[in-house]
C-alpha cells in the first residue's frame, strides 16, 4: 500500500474536462477518465489536506459495487486496469493506478438520487421539525438514527461546487426529468439501496443512507459516479450502533464533527487539519474497506 497522496492530478496530454470536490475527469472523446484525488471536503468545502489513500479507497469501493450491483441496472464502468486504458492515459500509469477509472460518457441527469434506510442527519432534522422527511410524513415518536419504516427516496438538485444541493419532491422530480423516468430511477435507486444494505450488513456494516447519480448513454439509463463509498453514503459500524443519538461513522461525518467542534464556520476558510485527523479519518475510510472486502485498498 503506498503512502503517497495525491491531491490533485497532471496528466499531460490528457484534456481536464473538470476537477471536482473529489475527482478529476478528463475527456477521452466518447469516454472519460475519472481519477479519484485523495481530497476530502465537508459541508460542500474542500479542504487544504488530503487523507492518504483516500482515492484509491474510494475507486476499489466503486469498482465492486458497480459489479456487485450489475444486475440491476448497467453502469458506465469500462474498466480500472490502465493497462486496458487508451494509449494517451497508460502513459501516466503511476498517476493513475489504483484511483481511475475508465468509463462510458452519459448525459448525466441533474437530479441526485438520496436513500435513506434510518432517520439521521438532516432527515432527523427536518422530522424534528415538521414530522416528515424531504416532505414525506413519518409516524410520531421515532428515535434519531433508528430504522426507518421503509426505504425513503428523496432527491435533490445537483449543486456546482461551494453550493448546497437542495432537496426537492418526487413530484419535482418528475417536473425536471419526466414521470417515467423519474419512477423507473426511484424503483432502481431503492433496489439497490437493499441490495446493498443486506450485503454490508452481513459484513457488520449499517448502510444508514447514500446518493445515487444516474445518466443517459445510448439512449439507455445507467449508473454513474462513485457508488457506496464513505463520501456518498453513511456507514455506520453494527456492533457499535445505537439509537438515540448520531452513530460512530465510517464516513466523514468524523470530519464534519470535528470541525463543528473547532468554531469553524463555512464562511470561514478551510482549516488545515490536525494530523490525527487526518490519520483518523483515514483508519475509518480503510476499515470500512476492509469490513466490505476484506482487504486493504490495492496500490
Amino acid at each position: 500500500m503506498s503512502s503517497k497522496t495525491v491531491y490533485e492530478t497532471h496528466c499531460p496530454g490528457l484534456q481536464l474536462l473538470t476537477r471536482g470536490k473529489v475527482r478529476d475527469i478528463y475527456d477521452l472523446g466518447d469516454t472519460l477518465l475519472i481519477v479519484a484525488s485523495d481530497r476530502i471536503s465537508a459541508f460542500d468545502v474542500i479542504m487544504p489536506d488530503p487523507i492518504p489513500d483516500k482515492g484509491r479507497i474510494l475507486t476499489q469501493l466503486s469498482e465492486f459495487w458497480l459489479n456487485f450491483l450489475g444486475d440491476i441496472v448497467d453502469n458506465h464502468l469500462i474498466s480500472t486496469r490502465v493497462s486496458e486504458f487508451p494509449e494517451v492515459c497508460r502513459r501516466h500509469e503511476e498517476a493513475l493506478a489504483g484511483r481511475s477509472m475508465w468509463v462510458k460518457k452519459a448525459r448525466v441527469l441533474p437530479v441526485e438520487c438520496i436513500v435513506r434506510g434510518y432517520l439521521v442527519g438532516s432527515g432527523w432534522k427536518d422530522y424534528k421539525q415538521t414530522g416528515c422527511v424531504c416532505g414525506i410524513p413519518l409516524p410520531p415518536h421515532l428515535e434519531e438514527a433508528g430504522r426507518l419504516p421503509e426505504t425513503l427516496f428523496t432527491p435533490s438538485t445537483k449543486a456546482e461546487i461551494g453550493d448546497h444541493d437542495e432537496n426537492i419532491s418526487f413530484a419535482r422530480m418528475i417536473e425536471i426529468i419526466g414521470e417515467d423516468l423519474a419512477h423507473r430511477v426511484k424503483d432502481i435507486s431503492i433496489r439497490l439501496y437493499e441490495k446493498a444494505a443486506a450485503y454490508a450488513l452481513e459484513r457488520g456494516i449499517i448502510l444508514a443512507d447514500t446518493k445515487f447519480e444516474f445518466g443517459i448513454h445510448e439512449g439507455r439509463l445507467i449508473l454513474v459516479d462513485e457508488v457506496l463509498t464513505p463520501d456518498s453514503s453513511r456507514f455506520w459500524p453494527a456492533d457499535r450502533y445505537r439509537t438515540g443519538t448520531s452513530p460512530e461513522s465510517f464516513d466523514k461525518q468524523y470530519l464534519r464533527d470535528y470541525l463543528l467542534a473547532s468554531g469553524w464556520k463555512v464562511s470561514d476558510p478551510p482549516p488545515h487539519l490536525p494530523p490525527q485527523v487526518v490519520a483518523d479519518t483515514r483508519s475509518r475510510y480503510l476499515e470500512a474497506l476492509e469490513r466490505l472486502l476484506g482487504k486493504g485498498p490495492a496500490c
